[in-house]
């Protein structure tokens, strides 16, 4: 699966930023109001200084104690109307922050319940967790501390400034000198931090969906003695993100330093040109003292810039791979029409391929299509078995009818309309689909069961696991109530496989497709499923992709698929008698000769070629790059 790492767009932190706007907007007077108590509670802390000015200048140079009292009193009204303004600020953000974070998460789960198969087939699943998680949870945190004192912080320095330039201006612009060095190397730090930033969240993506796919596939590592080479790609990638953190680490320490240095020098040079203006007579020891304490409350603003930098270009990079996947076009919908498809022409009726081709997305130019000029048609109420070499196109083929894929070219009917003419979740409804890997979700058997058809109660539910030979279920601690556990790992292939027929039936649908789905069954149980399947089969238009001739047994007729196309359509014995192909992929000689270099009978057609196959034993043509 390709990782997903794109490059830094070419934009600054703040027009990132901007795009965060339609999810603040709803909180804004909130947030407003908290910046507002925030600036109000900062620009107290700078009377401080006023207040120890007018006491020494006042009651300490006259020897006057209850001036000194009067004064205290005011300074510790002073610090506790700061620290309350504070805890005002932080109630005021808390409750919208949390449904900021949780309308954006909720929006971008939405976003991927919509989006085309073909982005969750390149997309990584760590890749997206990491942007449902770590990255919202960074936006979050921004818009709690670092945007609102950002804009303290600017507001504190501005009036700090100006008090200080009221106070002795010629000492002001002493304090002043490091602006134009610091501007320079905090844009400098900005442009190095954001590529550093989003390099380390893309390998936070890359070692979730490492400790993701272990988990869940704990018992194949666990079965081939694996846990040696997990442990090693875990340790590979973790390296690399420590590796990152730390030049994160250093850029921070070294613009800390020079934030540190350079208001520190400042201020010692103002001590000592101010303390020779005392000396001098020029300048009052409470106006320097005043002085001193304001500048010396000016330091976290200064100092916590290159801090506030990184949080926000860190959030920067969030919202921006938040908007990736965001900005992805979701599948796309047509309008109802006017004419809603259920009468149909019955000429047309039925399920209809007309020059059906699919090419992947991401194929290379030039390259053969999967599926090449499909002409098919099932007729109303009729079973199709599609039959094929492993990589023939089959799954592939059913993929394109509940539109999973879009087809490249040509178009599918049913019962006469053109699929791409349905909306999605009218077609959806129409269509049930049963794939040869069933998965099931960390719910009830009902309700994965019922996930196959919106409103359907509990008499269906039991029809269907009875179509499905899934009874077991009523053994289970809690019967139809048990919890399945992630990917139903809790069961056996074969009731895992029972489940999702019985999904698939359960919405009664006008039309079915089944890619192989009895496939992990016992010879027995695979009967029984197969005469109830028969009944189900008598009311609907199906397609039902076969590897073995008594699956093959349920259908009316059978479509061989060769290298991407329909190479012969008849009944089971027609094919037997006159395709070679067929009769080698149904006698199950194919599973005896793998891997001993027989190439069955197609091999005595002169100018083919064949294709091992594992499974199927080197049976079907295949043409480079035809095949997926």
């Amino acid at each position: 699966m390709r990782q997903e790492h794109a490059e830094p767009k070419d934009r600054s932190a703040v027009r990132s930023l901007l795009r965060l706007w339609p999810y603040v907007k709803p909180v804004r007077v909130r947030l407003f109001g908290a910046a507002l108590v925030a600036v109000v509670a900062s620009c107290l802390g700078l009377v401080i200084p006023l207040v120890l000015k007018w006491m020494v200048d006042g009651p300490v140079a006259h020897r006057d104690p209850g001036g000194v009292w009067l004064g205290a009193l005011y300074l510790l009204l002073l610090g506790l109307a700061e620290a309350v303004l504070f805890g005002v600020r932080r109630s005021l953000v808390a409750r919208p922050l949390a449904g900021f974070e949780a309308s954006m998460r909720a929006d971008l789960y939405r976003h991927l319940q919509r989006l085309p198969v073909a982005f969750h087939d390149r997309w990584p699943s760590g890749q997206l967790l990491s942007r449902g998680t770590t990255d919202l949870m960074l936006l979050r945190m921004f818009l709690a501390f670092p945007l609102t004192f950002l804009l303290v912080n600017a507001t504190t320095i501005l009036v700090g400034f100006v008090i200080l330039l009221f106070q002795e201006w010629t000492l002001g612009l002493v304090l002043l000198a490091p602006v134009v060095p610091l501007v320079i190397v905090c844009s400098a730090f900005e442009s190095k931090y954001a590529k550093v930033a989003r390099k380390a969240q893309d390998q936070v993506g890359d070692l979730t969906t490492v400790v993701e796919e272990s988990v869940l596939g704990i018992r194949i590592v666990k079965g081939f003695g694996r846990h040696r080479s997990q442990a090693d790609a875990f340790r590979t990638l973790a390296q690399r993100l420590r590796t990152t953190e730390l030049g994160k680490a250093r850029l921070l320490a070294g613009i800390w330093v020079l934030i540190t240095t350079l208001p520190e020098l400042a201020i010692g040079a103002a001590l000592v040109f101010g303390t020779i203006e005392v000396a001098d007579g020029g300048l009052s020891a409470g106006t320097l003292v005043a002085f001193l304490s304001t500048a010396l409350a000016l330091r976290w603003p200064v100092e916590s810039i290159g801090y506030l930098l990184a949080m926000s270009q860190e959030s920067a990079t969030a919202t921006e791979r938040f908007f990736e996947v965001m900005d992805v076009a979701e599948e796309e919908d047509a309008a109802p029409t006017a004419g809603d498809g259920t009468g149909g022409d019955r000429e047309a009726g039925g399920m209809v391929f007309e020059g059906v081709e699919f090419r992947y997305p991401d194929a290379e130019e030039g390259s053969a299509p999967v599926l090449a000029r499909i002409d098919l048609r099932v007729r109303p109420g009729e079973t199709m078995a599609l039959v094929g070499a492993t990589g023939s196109g089959k799954t592939t083929l059913t993929s394109l009818v509940p539109r999973l894929h879009e087809a490249t070219a040509g178009r599918i009917t049913l019962d006469g309309e053109d699929i791409t003419a349905m909306p999605r979740a009218r077609l959806r409804e129409l269509v049930s689909v049963a794939f040869e890997e069933p998965t099931l979700f960390s719910a009830s058997v009902g309700e994965n069961v019922l996930m196959g058809a919106a409103g359907a109660g509990e008499e269906e539910l039991l029809r269907a696991l009875s179509v499905a030979q899934a009874d077991f279920v009523h053994e289970l601690p809690l019967g139809v109530d048990t919890q399945v556990g992630e990917q139903g790992l809790s069961l056996s292939g074969g009731q895992r496989q029972r489940l999702a027929l019985a999904r698939a039936v359960v919405g009664r649908p006008r039309f079915l497709v089944l890619d192989d789905p009895l496939s992990a069954l016992d010879v027995h149980t695979e009967a029984l499923v197969e005469a109830a399947l028969r009944r189900v089969l008598e009311r609907t238009t199906a397609v039902v992709v076969a590897h073995r001739p008594s699956t093959v047994m349920l259908a009316d007729r059978v479509a061989l698929l060769s290298e991407g196309r329909i190479s012969a359509v008849g009944t089971h014995q027609e094919l037997l008698r006159t395709s070679a192909e067929y009769a080698w992929l149904m006698s199950g000689a194919g599973l005896s000769a793998g891997g001993d270099g027989s190439t069955g009978p197609r091999a005595e057609t002169p100018g083919t070629e064949t294709a091992e196959d594992e499974s199927l034993g080197a049976m079907a043509p295949a043409e480079e790059g035809s095949t997926r």
